[in-house]
């Protein structure tokens, strides 16, 4: 993406009058907001104030880029401003900054504009580009620099082949990994300090980024052995235990781009400390990079991704099988007994899977087997108070603990195993290897299997028998109100912590009974909530063209496609680009379909698919009766609400 997308001209401010770095931020912002960028000036300052708390955006060489992401921000965009005289912006290098780049990101969407926003802080790494910047005098000369920039490196790095380490070659090599919480700009800047600086001094360099994009140029095993060391810049957690070994300089990730000769110099003169694998896998799970509710929540995102494929494929080769046995052949086809046997082994595999990755998430490695364990426990052992131990995982389980009893399982076993390591961590450097190939994994097992047997099977037991009773006794009306609920919470985030937790609810009731016709109508609720997004917008975009840009138009089409196969994503750049009405339109459309779905009595036996999976439906026309009903309804009131674009 070309960076000039977002540094628009007619934001500029060529001569920033303010004095101080308060003063500074106060114009920039009333900038954005009276440009249309953004439309809460106090929360969008207030999250730019959060982000100077950490450390300063004064990046040194005269620049500050002082950057927030939050619902405010109705468009990404970059504020190019300059101050002639500079301003004491409690820059690294103590010198005052004269070139200011405020990036606004919206809350949520894709990952587009941060791609630009890598390019950026790797442009300012030139010295001539902020000589160039800093004698600009119009907004189209700052937009002929970039773009003259840009289109040098470009040709520069088509032009570079970097040769792969040998382990006999007589420049030294290193690796690297820089990541900053946000992942906006600091890990960029670090990247490109490290390289430039090891350029000069003679040192082969590969890093690894950790930014909002995710993890790119990750580094192999194979370079981590070969390197000389490893430096780790990092503010939030990184993969440490596969630099087990090695020399490692640990540093935050301002110290990369304040003193990159420094770190490299620190292994250069094997300086730096060996790093061991217990060490680096117990700092690693006590890492935190976000809210108790935060880290919470991506541990659980960690199971639920994990666990994804099996649901997906499994539920759908089920939910073939049955077309196939309705259809073509009844229950005793070998066509309907290969892919209903093939649908219910992938599903064994859902809460084990579950549990394994959540546990991972929270104690590393070691924690995984146990996690995996008690997650099978969940769904095929009873528990003390009654029934047998079932090692068939064809077999269900009387009262077995269950989805919800699996992800009480990857929590306790996650915590379980960090406990554990804590409690070895004194003994005799002697034992040290024994810990991970025989202290983890028995004491581990033995004490999860203890706690899933005596408290959490008998528990969750009696948890699931009463929400299967709740399912089998529900109203219509309590049915209506409950699917309405579900489908609405798909659009509050489309893909956030409320949608994966109506999904999670619905999916949960139906791997605990997939054969229950109310279960099955739970996931049709969730389906239809997630499939009028994309509908929406793609109506939208064809009845009220005008409303919206010609990139937005482009996206409706395809969200024909996302709809039809229940991809909410679609929808998304909708809703980053203009969340104060999109978000609200397709939460009523949801809610509407949803409401139809328990009103007409409509189950779908899947738990995913979309459209795709219609034909298994018990009321196929009120299925896609009510995806429309609820689709035409929010494009409406998206279409009328919305402004024309100018």
């Amino acid at each position: 993406m070309d960076i000039r997308k977002l540094l628009l001209t007619d934001i500029m401010i060529m001569d920033l009058q303010a004095k101080t770095k308060e003063q500074a931020i106060d114009e920039m912002v009333h900038q954005y907001f009276v440009k249309g960028i953004i439309d809460d000036e106090e929360l969008y300052k207030k999250d730019i104030l959060a982000r100077e708390a950490q450390s300063s955006t004064g990046m040194g060489d005269g620049i500050a880029i002082p950057h927030a992401h939050d619902k405010a921000v109705k468009k990404p965009a970059v504020l190019f401003a300059r101050s002639i005289a500079g301003i004491d912006y409690d820059a690294m290098d103590g010198q005052p900054s004269h070139l200011f780049f405020m990036i606004a990101a919206p809350e949520g969407g894709d990952n587009t504009h941060l791609q630009a926003l890598a390019a950026l802080s790797k442009v300012l790494m030139d010295p001539e580009v902020v000589a160039a910047l800093k004698q600009a005098s119009t907004p189209q000369d700052v937009q002929d620099i970039f773009a003259k920039a840009i289109e040098a490196k470009r040709q520069a790095e088509a032009s570079q082949v970097t040769p792969e380490p040998k382990a006999d070659s007589d420049r030294p090599y290193v690796v690297a990994v820089t990541a900053c919480p946000n992942g906006i700009a600091h890990t960029y800047m670090a990247e490109e300090n490290l390289k430039k600086k090891a350029a000069e001094m003679g040192v082969d360099i590969k890093v690894e980024t950790n930014g909002s994009e995710g993890v790119k140029n990750e580094l192999t095993a194979q370079e981590i052995k070969q390197a000389k060391g490893v430096i780790v810049a990092a503010d939030k957690k990184v993969a440490m235990a596969r630099f087990d070994g090695k020399p490692l300089v640990n540093k935050s990730v301002t110290s990369a781009i304040k003193n990159p000769e420094e770190l490299l110099q620190t292994v250069l003169d094997d300086k730096a400390s060996i790093y061991h694998a217990s060490q680096a896998e117990q700092e690693s799970t006590t890492a935190s990079d976000g809210s108790f509710w935060g880290n919470i929540y991506k541990q659980l995102m960690n199971g639920i991704s994990h666990m994804l494929p099996f649901v997906i494929g499994g539920g759908i080769l089920m939910a073939l099988s049955f077309v196939v046995e309705q259809y073509f052949g009844g229950a005793d086809s070998m066509a309907f007994i290969f892919l209903n046997n093939a649908g219910n082994l992938a599903f064994a595999f859902m809460v084990p899977v579950l549990a394994g990755y959540i546990a991972e998430a929270i104690g590393d490695k070691p924690a995984l087997m146990p996690g995996f364990v008690g997650g099978l426990m969940a769904t095929v052992y009873s528990g003390s108070f009654g029934g047998a131990y079932v090692a068939n995982v064809m077999t269900d389980a009387k009262s077995a603990a269950g989805f919800l009893g699996g992800i009480a399982a990857g929590f306790i076993a996650g915590h379980m195993m960090n406990g554990l390591k804590k409690a070895c961590a004194k003994l005799p450097r002697s034992v040290e290897g024994m810990k991970p190939m025989l202290i983890y994994p028995v004491l581990g097992l033995l004490i999860m299997a203890l706690i899933m047997f005596f408290i959490i099977n008998p528990i969750f037991s009696t948890i699931n028998l009463w929400i299967t009773n709740f399912l089998e006794h529900l109203g219509t009306g309590n049915a209506v109100i409950l699917s309405l609920v579900l489908a609405g919470m798909m659009s509050i985030d489309m893909g956030g912590p409320f949608n994966k937790a109506a999904y999670v609810f619905a999916a949960g009731a139906f791997a605990n009974n997939p054969h229950s016709v109310e279960a099955a109508g739970l996931m049709a609720a969730v389906m239809v909530g997630g499939m009028v997004p994309p509908f929406a917008t793609a109506i939208a975009t064809l009845v009220f063209p005008k409303k919206f840009t010609d990139d937005e138009r482009k996206a409706g089409i395809s969200n024909w496609v996302l709809g039809f196969s229940f991809i909410t994503e679609g929808a998304i750049p909708f809703a980053t680009a203009d969340p104060g009405r999109v978000l609200p339109s397709c939460i009523v459309g949801s809610a509407v379909a949803g409401a139809l779905v328990g009103l007409w009595h409509v189950s779908v036996p899947a738990p995913h698919g979309g459209f795709w999976v219609a034909p298994l439906a018990t009321n196929i026309l009120g299925y896609f009766a009510a995806v429309i009903i609820g689709s035409i309804i929010a494009a409406v009131i998206l279409g009328m609400w919305k402004k024309e674009v100018k």
